[in-house]
C-alpha cells in the first residue's frame, strides 16, 4: 500500500517538476521537493522499491534543474 502512495506522490511531484523546467518557472521545484521527500520516505517503508526509485528519479530531475538555474530561475 505504501508503494502505491509513493508512486502517487511521485506522479504528483512530476506534474509540478515538468513545467518547472521552463525558464523562470524553476521556483516550482522548491514546492515539489517536500512532496518528493515524502514519496521517498513512503517508498522506503514499503516492501517494494519501485515507488522509491521513481521518486529518486524525479528528485534527480528537480535537483539538476535547480542546479542549472542557480536555485531560483
Amino acid at each position: 500500500m505504501l508503494n502505491i502512495v509513493s508512486i502517487l506522490l511521485g506522479i504528483l511531484s512530476l506534474v509540478i517538476v515538468i513545467p518547472a523546467t521552463i525558464p523562470f518557472l524553476g521556483w516550482g521545484n522548491w514546492f515539489a521537493l517536500p512532496i518528493i521527500v515524502a514519496g521517498i520516505a513512503a517508498g522506503q517503508l514499503s516492501s517494494h522499491r519501485s515507488g522509491r526509485n521513481f521518486c529518486l528519479v524525479v528528485l534527480a530531475i528537480a535537483i539538476v534543474r535547480l542546479a542549472l538555474g542557480g536555485g531560483i530561475i
